[in-house]
């Protein structure tokens, strides 16, 4: 049976408030601001780029169509 404690910790999400530009543990502002979920801290700190990088990968994919 897994631990509890890693058990919490992996169903948490992380999220980047572009308001504030800091990361959030759960929802803790409106969804006007936040981006996400992430899996880890690291990946919601990186929210900017991971979506410019998405943003430019669908981009491409729409010009081979």
């Amino acid at each position: 049976m897994a631990d509890n404690a890693n058990s919490a910790y992996s169903e948490t999400e992380f999220w980047f408030n572009m308001q504030t530009g800091e990361v959030e543990v759960g929802k803790q502002t409106l969804a006007l601001y936040r981006i996400g979920p992430f899996a880890t801290r690291e990946e919601a700190e990186n929210a900017l780029e991971i979506i410019a990088e998405r943003s430019a990968a669908w981009a491409d994919d729409e010009e081979d169509d």
